[in-house]
């Protein structure tokens, strides 16, 4: 008997890329069974996508009990899910047919399994494939691997929930909740990885991705929450980087200087001050800026 995956996917007006990210997790090559929990968030849920088939089961439910946004739904759909392993993937992103077949096979004592991933920004297409050197605690939270993207990972349900913990709710706007729960889940045990590029990535479609003030608060609120952060100097200079970043992109020039310079004072070689410094400058625009980012498949 081959382990049932649950699959969630919160979802919120993308009823187009949801379908596609439906058909791509039901036309999986894994040959065990898949539930596919879809949990509307904030919108009518579509029932039309209800599948009864055991080994291709598909339930469509709303996040109607906890707090509205991506980690609310998220949650809902882990805590309804009935799988040995729980999985997660994006309404906006697709998984390559041998995802959940490899990811099975390799995970052996593990507790959670990533997969590289296929950004796809505009008419670029850039390949990010881990390694096992770059999965550590330490370089999670220095270099925030975009690697690391909840739509490659799969996790053992019960470790998730007694070890783990579930998405967190509080943090603003949901910005950086998959950053936040990997460096939660690589301290519960191994991680088996992948290496290949199995997840389809669509870069753009974020609804937050341009929030500037959620991302400070965001930024904020991560840097108070986790110790690992606050004691490693590179790490928050990335993060006071991007916050510089975000606040250039709203015109707030004192607190991106400042931000600019506690990067700098954090770790001189980190480019986010550089960065911060051309966007406060409008050398070159905040928006252009990140296109240019995006378009070799970083983010700022």
């Amino acid at each position: 008997m081959q382990p049932r995956v649950s699959v969630v996917i919160a979802t919120r007006n993308r009823p187009e890329m949801l379908r596609e990210a439906i058909e791509a997790v039901v036309t999986q090559t894994y040959e065990g069974p898949i539930e596919c929990v879809i949990v509307f968030d904030q919108t009518e849920p579509d029932l039309t996508l209800v599948s009864e088939d055991e080994h291709r089961l598909i339930r469509v439910i709303t996040n109607a009990e906890r707090k509205p946004g991506l980690a609310g739904a998220r949650n809902t759909g882990i805590l309804a899910a009935t799988g040995d392993y729980v999985a997660f993937c994006d309404d906006d992103d697709i998984w390559l047919p041998t995802k959940l077949a490899k990811q099975v096979a390799s995970i052996g004592s593990a507790v959670i399994s990533a997969t590289g991933i296929v950004i796809n920004y505009g008419d670029s297409r850039v390949e990010r494939v881990p390694d096992a050197s770059t999965f550590t605690l330490e370089t999670l939270v220095r270099k925030r691997l975009m690697e690391a993207h909840p739509s490659t990972v799969m996790i053992r349900r019960d470790v998730l929930l007694d070890k783990i913990g579930l998405v967190d709710e509080v943090l603003p706007g949901s910005y950086g909740e998959d950053f936040d729960f990997i460096i939660r889940a690589v301290q519960a045990g191994p991680i088996s990885l992948v290496e290949e590029p199995l997840v389809v990535v669509r870069w753009g479609q974020s609804m937050f991705s341009r929030d500037w003030g959620t991302i400070v608060a965001a930024i904020d609120y991560l840097i108070d929450k986790h110790e690992v952060i606050r004691r490693d100097r590179r790490a928050l200079a990335r993060l006071y980087g991007r916050r510089g970043f975000a606040n250039a992109a709203q015109k707030h020039t004192r607190e991106a200087l400042s931000d600019a310079w506690r990067t700098f004072r954090h770790s001189p070689t980190e480019k986010r001050a550089y960065v911060t410094l051309l966007a406060t400058t409008q050398i070159i625009s905040a928006p252009k800026l990140l296109d240019m980012a995006h378009r070799r498949g970083h983010g700022i």
